[in-house]
């Protein structure tokens, strides 16, 4: 009889559920602060045996314990009671969260890099159970984090874990985590391939890292770009760090976790590209007369305390450099509406920065099922020329222009009731923007009804400068193709037949009765 084969877990899949070990022990919102701390150890190590062996087979054993051999090849150097062989030796003992706690304070305090990046003292605070603990280190040691440089490992590891967590926390919790399909889509519309990339709510880091695989698929340089960050939650602050860390990624989130409005860590930054995910709908974001004369408003009304959206938008607007672009998610409710906000929304028309709207389906995020909206600004509409590796990119005007495209009905489900781009749907999304763009655009691009429309400012006026892309996208009403009185003729024929089946019916039931000895008599 042949042996049954045992199919292999997905690694995920494995340390998924040996975080699911923990429950009981810690809350679900502390899973991610647990797994992820312990599989940065065991990736930083597995770095650092890496480069030690190919100094010793080198002939440069003298050289094994000098960090700049290490820090020269972008590896982090350990020292003995930091390395993932050593914890994984005590991982049994009752002192294990307290060595776990060292190491992680030892290698951020010897690496400039990390500083601010790792959990301080976190382990020993939890009161982990010892053997629950060491269950998992013994589950993060089966893996070979640089098994395939290809597929970066370490880094499917932390995408899949971040989407988990932010599932497993359920609604108004993981704000964190922008889902990577919606990343991968903004990453690929505005083109970040060289220059300055500034997040100014970046959570776990999901933008710079899309950027910086966009720039690697383009065979662009990544030293040719620099990244800026902020945010606010300081958990969510030292996962950002490390999750770039870990990717080699440099970027300056400031020195600390910070409000972006009442403490912009990046005052007089100037960015070419701008990716942000803010939250949505933010109440009370400033005090009724905290930021008065900001700077960031020159030019606008101050936007309401009622809402944050606004705010994020001139913040975002003022950071901007002169042929600067950003993509960023909001809360359909910015795309209408009165007030201050009205008078906002009218004056960046007028400006001409707003360069396309893209409502997006529901259930795209794992922490609200509302469609969102990806506004795309654009300090340069004018005519211009840009390269993208080998591709030259020839734009036309589109000052008085603004594209609509409803994403609605794209998609394809994922983790049973979430939706997620596909590749092909980004491709045809980018194509289409970005031909629309472009001086032969006459040629390649052309309004599509239930997906996109090119606006001209007059029609946005009409409209009262509402940017709500149904009111300019046309619609197929499929009823008009109906020819009525042949579909009436068509329903009578069919209620027609149920009737004759329904006597048909009715006159063989009543021999089927009388056939048994009864009389029935129908009224």
């Amino acid at each position: 009889m042949a042996k049954k084969q045992v199919k292999e877990k997905a690694i995920e899949v494995a340390l998924w559920e040996s975080a699911n070990k923990l429950r009981g022990s810690v809350e679900p919102s502390e899973y991610k602060h647990v797994v992820l701390a312990l599989i940065f150890l065991k990736f930083v190590s597995d770095k650092f045996e890496e480069q030690r062996k190919k100094l010793i087979e080198g002939g440069k054993e003298k050289y094994i314990e000098r960090p700049e051999f290490y820090n020269m090849n972008n590896v982090f150097f350990l020292k003995e009671e930091t390395r993932w062989s050593y914890i994984v030796s005590k991982s049994r003992q009752n002192d294990i969260a307290l060595i776990i706690d060292t190491a992680l304070h030892t290698i951020e305090k010897d690496n400039k890099a990390l500083k601010g990046a790792l959990p301080d003292n976190y382990f020993s605070r939890l009161g982990l159970d010892t053997s629950k603990l060491a269950a998992l280190i013994s589950e993060i040691d089966s893996i070979d984090t640089l098994k395939d440089k290809e597929q970066d490992v370490i880094g499917r590891i932390y995408e899949y874990f971040l989407g988990k967590f932010a599932i497993a926390e359920g609604k108004g919790k993981g704000e964190f985590y922008t889902p990577k399909s919606i990343v991968n889509l903004i990453a690929e519309m505005i083109e970040p391939y060289k220059g300055v990339i500034y997040d100014p709510c970046c959570g776990s880091g999901g933008m710079f890292v899309q950027s910086i695989k966009f720039i690697e698929a383009h065979h662009g340089n990544k030293k040719e770009v620099a990244i800026y960050g902020q945010e606010y939650t300081n958990t969510t602050y030292k996962l950002a760090k490390m999750n770039l860390a870990i990717r080699g990624i440099s970027a300056n989130l400031g020195e600390r976790a910070a409000n972006t409005f009442s403490n912009d860590l990046h005052k007089d930054l100037k960015a070419d590209f701008i990716m942000a995910n803010p939250p949505f709908n933010q109440k009370d974001w400033r005090a009724v007369n905290e930021l008065l004369d900001d700077p960031r408003w020159k030019g606008y009304e101050i936007p309401p305390t009622s809402n944050a959206n606004y705010g994020w938008i001139l913040h975002m607007a003022s950071k901007l450099s002169d042929h600067g672009v950003a993509g960023f998610l909001l809360a359909n409710g910015a795309l209408s509406g009165g007030g201050d906000e009205y008078k906002i929304r009218k004056q960046l028309i007028e400006n001409n920065l707003v360069e396309a709207i893209l409502i997006l389906p529901r259930n795209m995020f794992y922490t609200t099922d509302i469609s969102v909206t990806l506004w795309i600004l654009n300090k340069n509409k004018k005519e211009t020329v840009r390269k993208i590796g080998d591709e030259t990119r020839n734009y036309r005007d589109r000052q008085k222009e603004i594209l609509f495209m409803d994403l609605r009905e794209m998609g394809k489900p994922f983790e049973k009731k979430y939706i997620q781009f596909s590749d092909a749907d980004i491709q045809k999304i980018t194509e289409t923007y970005h031909s629309w763009q472009q001086i032969d655009w006459k040629s390649t691009y052309k309004d599509i009804p239930e997906f996109c429309y090119s606006a001209s400012i007059e029609e946005i006026r009409e409209k009262d400068y509402s940017l709500v892309p149904s009111r300019y996208i046309e619609f197929v009403n499929r009823d008009e193709e109906i020819d009525f009185d042949e579909k009436m003729k068509s329903l009578q024929r069919e209620i027609g037949e149920l009737l004759q089946e329904e006597k048909k019916s009715r006159n063989e039931l009543l021999r089927v009765f009388e056939d048994l000895g009864f009389k029935i008599e129908l009224k």
